[in-house]
């Protein structure tokens, strides 16, 4: 069982930068892989990035990529998502994921545990 819990988001304009942050408990947090996932509104939440557990192994949207940066600290329990160059197709509310498959899977296989989100909205 783990809990994650978001921040970080807020607003910002076009061409800025954020950094989310989500903070997991438990002691198995190095046993998932990590992800962030994003749903704007009227469309379906649709995968973003993942960290492999051992944060050895990156995976990105085609939309972020080049953009985004996933990252995970395992001594604070905690996986980052750096966003620059961020515009208004961006503006969704983000969650934080963990999964117990391969980093590799989770834009595919849907993982177990989820946050509450942490809007980020853009403007033009």
């Amino acid at each position: 069982q783990v809990t994650l819990v978001e921040s970080g988001g807020g607003l910002v304009q076009a061409g800025g930068s954020l950094k989310l942050s989500c903070a997991a408990s438990g002691r198995t947090f190095i046993t998932y892989a990590m992800g962030w996932f994003r749903q704007a509104p009227g469309k379906e939440r649709e995968f973003v990035a993942a960290v492999s557990a051992s944060n050895s192994t990156t995976y990105y949207a085609d939309s972020v990529k080049g953009r985004f940066t996933i990252s995970r600290a395992n001594a604070k329990n905690t996986v980052y998502l750096q966003m620059n160059s961020l515009n208004p197709e961006d503006t969704a509310l983000y969650y934080c994921a963990a999964s117990t498959y391969r980093a590799q899977t989770m834009s595919t296989s849907p993982p177990r545990y989820w946050g509450q989100g942490t809007q980020v909205t853009v403007s033009s």
